[in-house]
């Protein structure tokens, strides 16, 4: 658990990941187009967080990490593929950089959670930072090591090198935001709702307010 004392250094992070999340009032140029792929368990979730950050162009739930090609969703949460549930995050490098989207991102997840996140369990549902060269290695190291020490806990989120990323079916393209109806548990809703009331039921923000406190950025 945080303390509810926070030292200086904590609260100078916590003003810097919420001035990543604000809109910038001046006008800037444009940087080069750059993408992180991380895992997080339910991928609805991630993409969700994710649009909401100021520099993010866009948020593809997907496939990576395995050993099927052309992976599908039912083979994935059966288990055995090797793939994680991942997001692949295009950003505009002049608006928010690598760093921060690390930092937003062990603050968005349980990194003490070595077995899946939240109430899914299994390979597919571990958390994980893909990356594509030592300058990403680096980066990715630095932002644990930070958390770490803030959170007091191990973090066992692993970095580990970028594959193939397969995107998901269409139906999980924007999964919290669609107005298509589907039968659910919760009866025939649509697909936002049931989104939001999976959200709630899995115990997601719950677990990352207990985690982070006020540095959890995503929770409502």
């Amino acid at each position: 658990m945080i303390p509810l004392t926070y030292s200086l250094k904590s609260i100078s992070l916590s003003i810097a990941l919420v001035l990543g999340l604000i809109l910038n009032c001046g006008e800037a140029k444009a940087g080069p187009t750059k993408s992180l792929v991380v895992a997080g368990g339910c991928f609805w979730c991630v993409e969700a967080d994710f649009e909401s950050v100021k520099g993010v162009q866009d948020v593809v739930s997907g496939y990576t990490g395995g050993n099927v090609r052309n992976p599908t969703y039912k083979q994935v949460s059966g288990g055995g593929t090797g793939h994680y549930e991942a997001v692949k995050i295009t950003y505009d490098s002049a608006v928010v950089s690598e760093r921060a989207l690390l930092d937003l991102f062990l603050r968005s997840v349980d990194v003490t959670d070595a077995g899946g996140q939240f109430c899914d369990r299994g390979a597919s549902y571990r958390t994980a930072i893909f990356v594509s060269n030592n300058a990403q290695a680096q980066n990715a190291s630095a932002a644990i090591a930070a958390a770490q020490k803030e959170l007091g806990q191990k973090i066992v989120t692993p970095i580990l090198k970028e594959a193939t990323f397969y995107r998901a079916e269409a139906g999980h393209q924007n999964y919290y935001k669609s107005g298509k109806r589907v039968i659910t548990r919760f009866g025939p809703v649509t697909k936002a709702t049931a989104y939001a009331k999976y959200r709630k039921a899995c115990g997601r923000d719950d677990r990352v307010r207990a985690l982070w406190g006020n540095d959890a950025p995503f929770v409502k």
